[in-house]
């Protein structure tokens, strides 16, 4: 958890210091790595490297609490934020939720790792097995299917597309932004959007009932279940949770089963603004 921490705030602040190339030249910020640095919605007094800081904790658990302007960052550097509560805010775990959402990819990450090395699937001497592994793939799917299910609907509905204050993939990053927010139980938002509307207070209101109800009575049938088994001595067939290659697995569990899930929705947003960026149109 401490290397995607740390991924993400190295991100921000990579893309928040070389900034839009269009400034190139115009020093926005003494601390940035090149003249040309993004200063757009932060405070002078935190600059670039604690805004940078700052938006990525927040969004590492379910805090809210921003001190800049998310949707002033530049495409890459609000896709760090928006790409954290994405993945269910499992960096730090959620306020009022822990790690739960750590531990279904935990879950998943134990079972991948039976299946790959013909090894029992346990964890805490516990056997991992197939009524566990459902009831993590259906948190995680219930998650994403909310965010996903109504950006889709808003994308295509008028009411959904007069909300939106920018247009092309900065339109669509901040209808993402705000059922994610809404999903994750977040806070923060891509301040752009107009979502004190009748669409967007009822399907923001609906996403996070699904998202803080729906997600978490799958896992509290994992721990129900987990509960009930007996604990088992861990043997020679028992794969180790607590060496790197777990790590590193586990890490590859998050990006392949969680952050794939949103590539498609994040291409369209956040790195199709980025190219364009880089070809010199704005939004």
């Amino acid at each position: 958890m401490a290397f995607l921490f740390l991924v993400g705030v190295a991100a921000a602040y990579w893309a928040e210091s070389y900034g839009n190339p269009q400034l190139a030249g115009v020093n926005q910020s003494p601390t940035a790595l090149q003249a040309g640095g993004n200063m757009e919605g932060k405070e002078v007094r935190f600059g670039i490297a604690n805004t940078a800081l700052f938006a990525a904790v927040t969004t590492d658990a379910s805090c809210g609490a921003v001190n800049g302007l998310h949707d002033s960052f530049t495409p890459l550097g609000g896709m760090v934020p928006l790409l954290n509560i994405m993945l269910g805010e499992i960096i730090f775990g959620g306020v009022g939720s822990g790690l739960y959402g750590i531990l279904v990819f935990v879950i998943l990450a134990v079972f991948i790792a039976g299946l790959m090395v013909g090894r029992t699937p346990e964890y805490l001497g516990k056997k991992i097995e197939a009524f566990d592994v459902k009831m993590a793939m259906l948190s995680v799917l219930v998650s994403s299917m909310t965010i996903l299910l109504f950006a889709a609907a808003a994308v295509v509905s008028k009411a959904g597309l007069a909300g939106i204050s920018n247009p092309g993939p900065h339109g669509l990053s901040q209808i993402l932004y705000a059922y994610t927010s809404g999903t994750g139980n977040n806070g923060s938002a891509f301040g752009g959007i107009s979502a004190n509307t009748l669409w967007f207070n009822s399907t923001i209101g609906l996403a996070m009932l699904l998202g803080r109800f729906f997600v978490v009575i799958p896992i509290l049938a994992i721990a129900g279940n987990l509960a009930g088994k007996k604990s088992s001595p861990a043997s020679l067939g028992t794969f180790p949770v607590t060496s790197p290659l777990f790590a590193t697995l586990l890490v590859s569990t998050i990006l392949i089963v969680g952050a794939l899930t949103f590539f498609p929705a994040l291409s369209l947003g956040p790195i199709l603004e980025h190219l364009l960026m880089l070809a010199g149109k704005a939004f």
